[in-house]
């Protein structure tokens, strides 16, 4: 049975259709129901549950005498769920409520039985809004306890006491709230900052609303963010919600509905379970990947919710901003920032210098445990080297500090006996919900020698000139 369970601000109505100032019955007198604040292209159903036989509206001596409208209401008005716990109904078929019974659950479960097929329920009217409509009207109505649907699947409040009514669609519009947890301060808000391959944690808050129906959660992620199919938590308030029976989470193609990333449908069951006071808490992860965008932009990531009998509505989407930042290295000699150094390998360090950075294509893409030795050979997969211009970018890093550990120094050059030391630092602008810095250059210099002077003197070198000439001189006197 489809949609059996909306809360429809379906308060049962008595359309009485006769002019204010008349008192008693009038055979063949119809009515009007309008509905005012509709909502745009959707549909406006009424059925008629009860027909009014007789009545006497006359100040203080009110009187109606009420029967079921059809043989199929007949049925439901006499079944178990109903009778007595709702309504009375006497041996002549009159009915009458129950004092202290709720009016909004018999609407949820006559609605229910007027949708379900096998029960050959057929509407007394419906009407579907224009594109720029705002007001539905059902005239010619006979006189009867009225049950009101919309596809919107909010509330519709029905004054019982006038001939002519005039209803006021309450029109009330879930909404979400997308959030991105800041690990550095475990705080959640609109923008955060990420090592590439960090898990990036999401909460999203649903506000709901009384008549829920067909609420499918979308999200869609930038090509930076990974999603962690297994890490989706449902929470209703602050109790924990179980799947089974109550959402489910869609991830394949053949599933979703759009091109977002991944989808969590909500059962009617759960749906029925909502009322204005509650909130739907989706929380799950994703990895920043190393097709993060590098500041900029950040990598965002939109959520919205889909709603209503056709999932035609949609909620106003929420979105937040991953970032993650570069740096650059320039190698240097004696002082000398023109005279750049090629071929100085790197190691990036954490802020304790017990993890060093791994490296892919000069994006660090995560954490191993730095080695007590720092060679090349004890960091592979992790060593940065300076190009021709003696630099090196490096991508992928949250803000924080960091150190350069140099593993090897170019040739002729001393390498460095303290490893250098640099913050990335980074503005949040709440106007906007966005982050920006200016990008780093750690400048790092090496310092090299003359080549060292000879001991001694000059050796058996000054023999050997003397007596070269001296031979000259002997040759000449002779």
């Amino acid at each position: 049975m489809k949609h059996t369970t909306r809360i429809l601000a379906l308060l049962l109505a008595l359309v009485l259709c006769l002019g204010l100032s008349v008192t008693a019955f009038a055979t063949g007198e119809t009515g009007s129901i309008t509905i005012n604040g509709a909502v745009k292209d959707q549909t406006y159903t009424i059925y008629r549950i009860l027909e009014l036989e007789s009545y006497n509206a006359t100040e203080g001596q009110e009187a109606y005498s009420y029967k079921a409208a059809s043989d199929a209401w007949s049925t439901f008005i006499n079944s178990d769920a109903i009778k007595e716990h709702y309504v009375k109904v006497d041996d002549q078929g009159y009915v009458t409520w129950v004092t202290g019974a709720d009016p909004a659950a018999f609407a949820k479960l006559a609605l229910a039985y007027a949708q379900n097929p096998a029960n050959n329920i057929t509407p007394a009217a419906n009407e579907t809004t224009t594109a720029t409509g705002t007001t539905v009207t059902f005239n010619a109505l006979p006189l009867g306890y009225y049950l009101v649907d919309s596809t919107v699947g909010t509330l519709c409040a029905l004054d019982t006491t006038k001939p002519s009514m005039t209803v006021n669609d309450k029109h009330e519009t879930p909404s979400i709230d997308k959030l991105v947890k800041e690990d550095s301060t475990g705080n959640f808000g609109k923008v955060n900052d990420a090592d590439i391959g960090d898990t990036v944690d999401f909460q999203v808050t649903i506000d709901a609303k009384t008549g829920a129906q067909n609420y499918v959660f979308h999200d869609t992620m930038s090509a930076g963010l990974t999603f962690k199919t297994d890490s989706v938590k449902v929470k209703k308030g602050t109790a924990d919600v179980t799947a089974e029976g109550n959402y489910s989470v869609k991830t394949t193609t053949a599933e979703l509905t759009d091109n977002c990333t991944f989808e969590v449908v909500f059962t009617d069951t759960f749906c029925n379970s909502l009322t204005n006071a509650d909130t739907i808490v989706i929380t799950y992860s994703a990895t920043l990947n190393n097709q993060a965008a590098i500041a900029g932009n950040g990598n965002s990531n939109e959520g919205k919710l889909k709603y209503g009998e056709k999932n035609d509505l949609t909620t106003a989407p929420s979105t937040t901003k991953t970032y993650t930042w570069d740096f650059e290295v320039l190698k240097f000699g004696n002082g000398n920032e023109q005279k750049v150094l090629k071929g100085a390998e790197f190691v990036v360090l954490s802020q304790d210098k017990q993890q060093v950075a791994k490296i892919e294509d000069g994006k660090i893409t995560g954490w191993k445990t730095a080695p007590a030795d720092l060679t090349a050979e004890n960091v592979t997969g992790s060593v940065l080297t300076t190009n021709d211009q003696g630099k090196i970018d490096v991508a992928g890093l949250d803000a924080g500090t960091y150190y350069l550990h140099e593993v090897k120094a170019p040739d002729g050059y001393n390498k460095m006996k303290d490893d250098k030391e640099f913050t990335i630092s980074r503005t949040e602008d709440a106007t906007d919900s966005s982050m920006s810095y200016n990008k780093l250059t750690v400048k790092v210099e090496n310092l090299s020698g003359t080549i060292l002077p000879s001991t001694g003197g000059m050796g058996t070198t000054i023999f050997y000139v003397l007596g070269g000439i001296l031979a000259v001189g002997a040759a000449v006197l002779l």
